[in-house]
Parts: structure tokens; sequence; C-alpha cells
């Protein structure tokens, strides 16, 4: 049986945003216990010039359920918007993208899978077919924002582990 495109993407999607969804919670109680702003954690960065950890989590919804939306239009630009600096917000905004996610179907995957979607950044254009786009392009960004925003969680002291990542793993059976 051939992998169709939703089994190689909204299933991974599902498996990791819950588990950003718990990173947050964690972060969230990390910054209760110390009695400091969450923005202690969410302004965190790995690197000077790299995002801060809100960016990262922007970055996952941006790179799964927003990438899902923008091959059944066609199109796709980068979301620059300010994300939330508080957990809450954060959170709202990953329990959106898990819920639209749980509302796409494969056969609405399968309808756009052979279609086009192009990736417009400013002036440049980068054409894709839907295919490629999610399984070269969005799955990589996802799964880079992700390990990064794990990372710099890591980086700050919480004491969270693979499993914290990984989420729910399935098993045979």
């Amino acid at each position: 049986m051939p992998l169709s495109l939703y089994d190689a993407t909204v299933p991974a999607f599902l498996q990791i945003l819950p588990s950003i969804s718990g990173l947050l919670d964690k972060g969230a109680a990390w910054c209760r216990e110390r009695g400091v702003a969450d923005t202690a954690l969410t302004e965190a960065r790995l690197a000077p010039d790299m995002w801060p950890f809100a960016s990262q989590v922007r970055s996952c919804w941006a790179h799964s359920a927003d990438a899902v939306d923008a091959v059944k239009s066609g199109e796709a630009r980068p979301d620059f918007s300010e994300p939330p600096r508080d957990f809450a917000g954060l959170k709202a905004r990953v329990e959106d993208a898990i819920a639209r996610l749980k509302a796409v179907t494969p056969d609405e995957l399968e309808a756009v899978e052979s279609g086009d979607t192009y990736f417009q950044i400013g002036e440049r254009r980068m054409d894709f077919r839907s295919v490629d786009y999610l399984l070269t392009f969005a799955l990589p960004n996802f799964y880079f924002h992700a390990t990064t925003a794990y990372a710099i969680l890591r980086n700050q002291g919480l004491e969270i582990g693979k499993r914290d990542f990984l989420g729910g793993i399935k098993l045979k059976g």
C-alpha cells in the first residue's frame, strides 16, 4: 500500500504539535515557579541571530496547519506576524493548528497532491509541486522549528527530555 501525502504529513504534525503544547505548559509552570514573566522563556534564543522561542513555536503552526491550507489554495507566504509572547497565547495558536489538522481528510490532500503550490517571500517566488512543498519544505521546516523550540527550553534549564518531544508514537497493536 503506497504512503499517501496525508499519511506522510498530517499524522507527523499531529504527533509533535501536542508535544509543543505540553512544552508550553511546562514553560509556563517553570516561569510561575520562579516568579518570572513568560517572556523570560518566550524571548529566549539559542544564538543571537536565531529567532526566539515564541517565533519558533509560530513557525510550527505555520509549517503544519498553515502549510496544509497553502496546498489547498496553491499559495504560501511566510508568517512574520508577531507571535504571542505569553504561554497562553502561544498555546491557543498551537491548539488551533491541532484542531485545523484534525479536520483535514485524506481525500482533501489527495485532491491537491498533484497540484502546484508557490511560496512567495518578498520578491522571491519558489514554485513547487504541492507534494514537494509539503515533503521537502514544510515538513523539514516544521521539525527544525519544533526541535529548536525544545532546545531553547532545555537550554534555559527546563527538565525536559526526548519523551517530551516525541509525543504519541504509534505502536503496533
